[in-house]
């Protein structure tokens, strides 16, 4: 399943594009090359696993400032630099594209040379609740081109914010390869009254014994350090260790200041919105395409897609419709338990049935006897940053799917991006290769199964939650998904333009009114409008 139109420049759905084509095709990152993510025993990959990870990497390389090391003052500041909208008092009209031009400066005020910072970008209107993320094109000298198409008629205001320079960039890049460990996990192993803790982790460093959980089904590989008196069948939960402090030198950490680097608006030294006009406009491409730029837009706070209708389940009756008969199971971390939650709260019929599972981990399921509807969420496998998951609870997505028998009563959800953002990108591939495969197996054996992906979401970010769970991080993992599951009969629910786009503050577990827009998008492809 090679993802095709791999050397197309456009990092698929993710809005962000390099303008040069030689960056992909040369890159330096082969897997062959890489030294094996911390020596476990990795299974070899088959020739054409190594291909797709080689283009997978390519494919999300990030152009990197010259060598040497660039002192905080030649730095990019947000500040300094500017927007300026191209021919902004020309008549406009929906439909049609808005160009940007920025133009980065240090906190000298002297332009930036090289490319490589992190933009967000959207552009909205506030009256009416309209808004729609934009696409960044890195000229690599210091300049950014973003486009935005113009998808609805009034004063359309342009917003562009740097999420981190370039100097930043290079940091996580290294702590990605380097701090694997910078989250630590540990398991509690019990035998009687006696207990004990060890730290786990996809890898450890060697010199203890340690027990190896790696998974008999799917390979994944999972250690814990040999407790000193039990057995490694003692395991009886997981949980999060903690966070590892003092990543960074001095002058790194000079990248990462909240009010003046991290997420910070660069402001128009011109005007900084359009009028557009309205058009006799009927977007012609009803077909799915996941890498449609903007993928949909907010108007009066409800989310408009462009690649399917979205119907609006505004009352409780039209989600029982919907799912009447229905067994719909939810697999990931906690931004689809916020589907669950949603759902449970919204129809008075669908009542949580209580199995006992620790707060906020799961499993979870709730039940509505009336209509037949079945909805239950659990997490994904380790690594996993929740409190105590019980061992006989951790299971791998890809397992879970494959005891699934499947139907037109069979709805699959899946989101699985925010606890791999600590790791080397090879072992989120290889969480995605075996999901991918455990899906095409269900989709092949039982082919009215509705199968949907919740991609991730931006976030709030600060100097700590920066070095673990940057958006950065979590961009570069949901392209890699947008490729792995393209041309694959799955749905994709763009949680990530949905956050991007609205006009409440960036945060992990997104506000009500953006679930209520994913849940939406979701039960419109689980129940299509019979045209």
């Amino acid at each position: 399943f090679s993802p095709q139109h791999l050397d197309d420049d456009t990092v698929s759905g993710s809005n962000w594009i390099t303008a040069n084509n030689v960056q992909h095709s040369l890159a330096g990152t082969s897997g062959a090359t890489r030294k094996p993510y911390c020596g476990y025993s990795q299974q070899p990959l088959s020739k054409r696993e190594q291909e797709e990870q080689q283009s997978l990497l390519a494919a999300i390389q990030w152009p990197k400032p010259p060598d040497g090391k660039i002192a905080f003052a030649q730095s990019t500041d947000p500040a300094h630099s500017e927007f300026v909208i191209v021919q902004p008092s020309r008549p406009f009209q929906v439909g049609e594209q808005l160009e940007v031009l920025v133009r980065m400066k240090d906190f000298q005020g002297n332009p930036k040379q090289y490319g490589g910072d992190y933009l967000q970008a959207r552009i909205h209107s506030p009256g009416l609740k309209a808004g729609a993320a934009g696409r960044v094109v890195d000229c690599q000298n210091g300049l950014y081109k973003v486009f935005f198409t113009l998808l609805w008629p009034g004063e359309v205001k342009v917003s562009v914010s740097l999420v981190h320079p370039s100097e930043a960039i290079q940091v996580l890049l290294r702590l990605r390869e380097e701090r694997p460990d910078r989250v630590y996990f540990k398991s509690s192993f019990k035998s009687g009254r006696y207990s004990e803790t060890t730290e786990c982790n996809v890898c450890l460093p060697g010199g203890l014994p340690v027990c190896n959980f790696t998974d008999l089904y799917t390979g994944e590989p999972w250690f814990c350090y040999k407790p000193r008196k039990l057995s490694c069948a003692s395991r009886i939960s997981h949980a999060k260790g903690g966070y590892l402090k003092g990543l960074l030198t001095h002058e790194e950490s000079l990248f990462f200041q909240s009010d003046v680097n991290i997420k910070r608006p660069i402001l128009s030294s011109g005007p900084d919105s359009v009028i557009v006009k309205p058009k006799a406009f009927t977007d012609s491409s009803s077909i799915e395409d996941p890498t449609a730029s903007p993928s949909g837009y907010y108007y009066e706070d409800q989310w408009r897609s462009r690649t399917h209708w979205i119907h609006n389940f505004n009352k409780s009756d039209d989600i029982i419709e919907c799912l009447q008969g229905k067994v719909i199971h939810l697999f990931g971390d906690s931004t689809i338990r916020q589907w669950f939650e949603y759902l449970t709260a919204f129809v008075p019929d669908l009542v949580e049935f209580n199995l006992g599972s620790p707060k906020n981990v799961g499993p979870f399921m709730s039940v509505d006897l009336k209509h037949n509807i079945l909805l239950k969420f659990r997490c994904h496998g380790p690594p996993i940053r929740f409190s105590t998951v019980f061992s006989s609870e951790l299971r791998y997505i890809a397992n879970e799917l494959n005891s699934i028998v499947g139907g037109r009563n069979t709805v699959v959800a899946i989101t699985i991006w925010s606890h791999f953002s600590t790791f080397p990108v090879e072992l989120y591939i290889r969480r995605l290769r075996n999901i991918r495969r455990a899906v095409i197996q269900l989709l092949d054996r039982s082919p009215k199964t509705a199968v949907v992906i919740r991609t991730a979401n931006v976030q709030a970010l600060g100097p700590e939650v920066s070095l673990f769970n940057s958006d950065w991080y979590s961009f570069q993992l949901d392209s890699v998904m947008r490729r792995m599951f393209s041309g694959i009969p799955v749905h994709f629910v763009d949680a990530w333009e949905m956050s991007v786009a609205h006009y409440l503050p960036h945060n992990l577990h997104p506000n009500e009114i953006i679930v209520k827009n994913q849940i939406d998008a979701f039960l419109s492809y689980v129940c299509p409008l019979q045209t």
